[in-house]
């Protein structure tokens, strides 16, 4: 009867403690709210891979982050001269395109409503906005599944985080899209928590606008001397209009889709010079598209590629569905 009882204590004491050691995700959701959120500031370097296109396109991503609100993110293709530099300060937020020469300053909260994968803030919350998300425990890693809150979650719905055990720091995170394939990979290869910036070295400076500037390409425009984009989309409808007309800056063309429940315009021309001593206004929110930063609204969105500006409108569409044409735009050969 003693060896009985005995068996019986060790088994619950044996239980008790696998429980003790298993962490809650409530519990491990605490402790990385208090490393990623109550630090002053970061740095990290990040590798961006996004696999939504025909080719996979490789980023260097590095980031600046000084609380409460200061960023600066700069993203630059891999193999390229091409960057974009997303700053937030006290004068608003500012897109720089130094290849263009140009700035664009925005009115926008981001990045509060818009989260980003190599943003650790937003990571956080997008674990704690979804009541739903699960974690998995694996030897050195905890595995975070939640809805994904960033600009194309219609498209790519959810998101794996992984965080490593021992420094409760993100390792790397997954965007998949519906059918669970990844289809956004951002590896973090350098995370340093504490760092504070001045609110100087967030201003917005001559040199990075400047820096990389170059002509813009035309090549494969058509006989009007500017690049014809079309949006690559599975959903019913066709072009029922197209025309242009010439403006100061060159051809401007328009493209009305329809012909079923979705209803849009797309319209194209050549992008006007730069002033790179005046940052542009521009209505709406900035959206990261994977090759360029584009301005939403809840009826358009806007944004430049390649030598054309770009200009999607509509009364049925989405916010995500605005996004879902401004990504599939393509260059064909003139229709």
């Amino acid at each position: 009867m003693r060896s009985r009882i005995f068996v019986l204590m060790l088994v619950a004491v044996m239980t008790l403690l696998a429980a003790c050691g298993a962490p809650s995700k409530e519990d491990v959701m605490k402790k990385l709210s208090g490393k990623w959120n109550e630090a002053k500031g970061y740095e990290l370097q990040a590798t961006m891979e996004i696999k939504t296109g025909s080719e996979p396109r490789l980023y260097d991503v590095t980031v600046w982050h000084t609380k409460p609100e200061f960023y600066k993110v700069n993203v630059k293709q891999g193999g390229t001269e091409d960057s974009q530099m997303i700053v937030r300060n006290n004068d608003g937020v500012f897109v720089i395109t130094p290849s263009l020469g140009k700035t664009y300053k925005f009115q926008s909260d981001w990045p509060t409503q818009n989260s980003m994968p190599y943003l650790i803030g937003t990571l956080s919350d997008d674990i704690k906005a979804d009541k739903n998300a699960t974690m998995v425990e694996k030897d050195k890693t905890y595995v975070f599944e939640t809805a994904s809150r960033n600009n194309h979650k219609k498209v790519l719905p959810t998101q794996q985080i992984h965080i490593d055990k021992k420094t409760l720091l993100p390792k790397y995170v997954s965007v998949m899209d519906e059918n669970n394939e990844e289809k956004i990979r951002v590896t973090f290869n350098k995370i340093t928590m504490g760092v504070e910036h001045k609110q100087s070295d967030y201003d917005v400076k001559m040199e990075d606008i400047q820096k990389d500037k170059k002509p813009q390409s035309n090549e494969g425009a058509d006989e009007t001397g500017m690049m014809k984009f079309y949006p690559n989309l599975s959903w019913d409808g066709t072009v029922i209009d197209e025309g242009s007309v010439e403006t100061e800056n060159g051809t401007r063309s328009f493209m009305t889709y329809g012909g079923g429940d979705k209803e849009f315009v797309v319209v194209q021309e050549p992008a006007g010079p730069a002033n790179e001593l005046v940052a542009v206004s521009v209505e709406g929110d900035p959206v990261d598209l994977g090759f360029t930063v584009a301005a939403l609204t809840d009826n358009s969105i806007r944004w430049e590629q390649d030598g054309v500006a770009f200009f999607v409108a509509s009364s049925t569409l989405t916010p995500d569905e605005l996004i879902e044409v401004a990504s599939s735009m393509v260059a064909e050969d003139s229709k």
